[in-house]
């Protein structure tokens, strides 16, 4: 159990906040970068203020609000407002399309909807029409046109909020306490990898009793820190957000992405919870400002086998006390701890398969990444490594309160009370996604040790088949494409076909300066990657990849495309998941090129 006493519902955890007479449980940047604070007070304040602005438009227990938004403590005061009155909120990604954005908020029935920005209100507004929108409600202040087409100021609806400073108000603190763990908390939109959104419909007695188990063995309490900074829209991020007001720690809002190195620096957290493309592009960051010195990259060497020699001591808490090591932490080690602000005592990893290669050269730096598993239907976490139940290469034991058991193909199935009732209006997909034992069928192809350890080995529909009948999992060789610098993002091909292919998105910051090194000039990206040598250097690193793989899944031919793959431009999901379909879908004649001589090419099948 956590060292805090249970909860059975979010508002237990809103209540908790509002009690916990903390002048700082929230820290919110200014329009000059400054950090300022919110209090306990403050917060109860603003949501009681908002709560019953929603009331007053009449909105009831049950009802569905949209929240379009980034990581601010108006997402956080929303939220709460929402579950105070019993309705439920629907969190959306701020980077969709309004045309999507309408198609969830007509498939939820929202009434209301709190948006961040302008931009946000523009794209909500001209769609409209094809929602049941009654309000829409502005974080920022709204420009003159947007008051006139009905936007409304949250800044006016909090008005004098503040003021009440340790004021309660009976009458809200019971309609707070009137919400059970059965009733509606939120639904979250997930289309995955594939196919269409579906709404999650997760309780308040579903995220509570992941709640109250999923940050039992890290002893969070009121001295640590956190940086809000995955999008909130995704249940990874809001989760790790309740666990630090459930516990009374400070949390931090960034907004931005890219003002997190600087954040971190600021704030200094003691705890980061990030997806694995962070953490390789931290290992990327520290690798290329290396490359660039042979003295400082024989230095990173030299101290990552150092560190290699001594990772059973970082994950057991330990610190390795021979001069090597420690001449090893003055000169690298500590510099990797201060890009994190040099206060963090847990790193966590989440979202997606983090990899072997990536866990390990982060031990080797003194960094012991806790990487866990779970999905939305599962609010979220299924298993977690912790200081004390770890194993490198696994995501953890299952919490106390999940049941596991894998099907006969290997699929893992999984109940509990943190386990979703079932997605929203979709009565089919229910269907297909539990068993007749009310087991949750995930998706994911796994294993469990003797000791009880979970191993995730791949998304069952992401598995490639060789005409051969050979099953291929994409993700482990993908990992290991990206531990090169050069590569950012890497996606295997070959469904269907004689062998496997990859297609690699580069890191084009370090192609850049590695070609202006090695005198590479050209005009474009497209020529950058077609180059002689561009095209040898990605061989190497496709080679190496293939090393200690089967001859069936080795990696027989590659293209370098020449564009990154993001979040924006659709390749990738919230939680840097590569989108397969769109992929395969966007360079299908790429695809089709590599395998148009495959009748007669000799020596490349699978075996």
């Amino acid at each position: 159990m956590t060292s805090t006493a249970p909860i059975s519902t979010l508002n237990d955890l809103f209540v908790r906040v509002a009690a916990a007479a903390n002048p700082r449980a929230v820290l919110w940047q200014d329009e000059q970068g400054a950090w300022m604070p919110l209090s306990s007070d403050q917060i109860y304040q603003r949501v009681r203020a908002l709560a019953r602005a929603f009331l007053e438009w009449g909105a009831h227990k049950g009802d569905r609000i949209a929240l379009i938004g980034e990581n601010r403590w108006e997402w956080a005061v929303t939220d709460f407002a929402t579950l105070a009155i019993g309705a439920a909120d629907v969190p959306i990604y701020p980077t969709l399309t309004g045309e999507q954005i309408a198609e969830l908020l007509s498939d939820a029935g929202c009434r209301i909807a709190v948006v961040s920005t302008q931009q946000q209100f523009d794209k909500l507004n001209a769609v409209r029409s094809q929602t049941v929108l009654e309000r829409i409600v502005m974080m920022d202040r709204p420009d003159a046109s947007a008051a006139q087409t009905g936007a409304i100021a949250l800044h006016d609806l909090l008005a004098g909020a503040d003021a009440l400073g340790a004021q309660r108000d009976p009458v809200f603190d019971a309609l707070v306490r009137a919400v059970e763990p059965k009733d509606l908390a939120t639904l979250i939109y997930t289309s995955g990898t594939t196919g269409e959104p579906k709404g999650v419909a997760l309780t308040h007695g579903n995220i509570a009793a992941n709640q109250n188990y999923a940050a039992a063995d890290f002893a969070f309490d009121s001295t640590d820190a956190c940086i809000s900074f995955l999008p909130l829209s995704h249940i990874t991020a809001r989760a790790l957000d309740y666990v630090m007001y459930h516990c009374g720690a400070q949390v931090a809002y960034c907004s931005q992405f890219d003002k997190l190195p600087q954040s971190m620096r600021e704030v200094r957290p003691t705890v980061i919870v990030g997806v694995p493309r962070v953490f390789e592009k931290i290992r990327q960051a520290v690798e290329g400002k290396a490359a660039a010195s042979p003295v400082k990259k024989r230095l990173l060497a030299w101290a990552l086998r150092v560190g290699a020699r001594h990772i059973d001591t970082v994950y057991s808490g330990g610190q390795p006390s021979s001069l090597p090591w420690k001449l090893a932490s003055r000169l690298i080690y500590g510099k990797v701890r201060e890009a994190f602000g040099g206060r963090v005592r847990l790193f966590i990893s989440g979202g997606a398969p983090l990899g072997m290669d990536t866990a390990r050269w982060f031990a080797s730096v003194g960094i012991a990444l806790w990487e866990g598993y779970g999905l939305t239907e599962t609010s979220p976490v299924i298993a977690l490594n912790t200081p004390s139940h770890q194993r490198m290469g696994s995501v953890g034991m299952p919490l106390p309160n999940v049941e596991l058991k894998l099907a006969e193909d290997g699929e893992l199935l999984v109940r509990g009370p943190a386990v979703f009732a079932g997605y929203w209006n979709k009565p089919a997909a229910n269907t297909e996604c539990f068993d007749a034992h009310g087991w949750f069928l995930t998706g994911d192809i796994a294993h469990i040790d003797n000791d009880g350890f979970l191993y995730i080995t791949d998304r069952k529909k992401e598995l490639l088949k060789t005409s051969g009948g050979k099953m291929v999992a994409p993700q482990p060789i993908e990992n290991k494409l990206k531990n090169s610098v050069l590569v950012a993002q890497a996606a295997l091909v070959g469904d269907k076909h004689k062998f496997i292919s990859a297609l690699l998105s580069p890191n084009f910051a370090a192609l850049e300066e590695w070609a202006r090194q090695n005198g590479i000039q050209v005009a474009s990206r497209a020529e950058l990657v077609a180059h002689d040598r561009v095209q040898a250097l990605y061989e190497g690193i496709v080679k190496e990849a293939n090393v200690c793989l089967a001859n069936f899944e080795t990696l027989k031919r590659f293209r370098v495309v020449p564009d990154e793959w993001t979040q924006e431009s659709g390749e990738l999901t919230p939680s840097m998941k590569l989108k397969r379909r769109v992929i395969t879908q966007r360079y299908a004649g790429l695809i089709a090129e590599i395998y148009a001589d495959e009748a007669t090419a000799r020596g490349e099948e699978a075996k």
